[in-house]
């Protein structure tokens, strides 16, 4: 069964970009729907993005506009590309894989397989 793998956290002033990796280890993403998910101490872990094979897309209100999901060609890595970055986007980020309905996508419960998270830190 493909696991997720996380990669790209780090820590960036505001207004500055990142990208995030999250790769199918063992193999490719298949027709799952692949999405990320962010949390921060204390608080539930929220959606964030969702990539359904290769352009079905959602994004949560807070991010639209400034964050971008991709699938690679390959599809072997799915891509979160976050451009004008605020410190309330600080978080550990985690990609998830499922099948969710759409009435799950953006929920925790729709996905079966987590990957251990990267963290994201925006700060001056």
């Amino acid at each position: 069964q493909v696991q997720p793998v996380e990669s790209g956290g780090g820590l960036v002033q505001p207004g500055e970009s990142l990208r995030l990796s999250c790769s199918a280890s063992g193999g490719t993403f298949g027709t799952d729907t692949v999405a990320w998910f962010r949390q921060v101490p204390g608080k539930e872990r929220e959606f964030v993005s969702s990539i359904r094979w290769f352009s079905i897309t959602r994004y949560a209100d807070s991010v639209k506009g400034r964050i971008s999901i991709s699938r690679d060609k390959d599809n072997r890595a799915i891509y979160l590309q976050m451009n004008s970055l605020k410190p309330e986007d600080t978080a550990a980020y985690y990609c998830a894989v499922g099948r969710p309905i759409s009435s799950t996508i953006s929920t925790v419960g729709g996905y079966n397989y987590w990957g251990q998270g990267t963290q994201v830190t925006v700060s001056s």
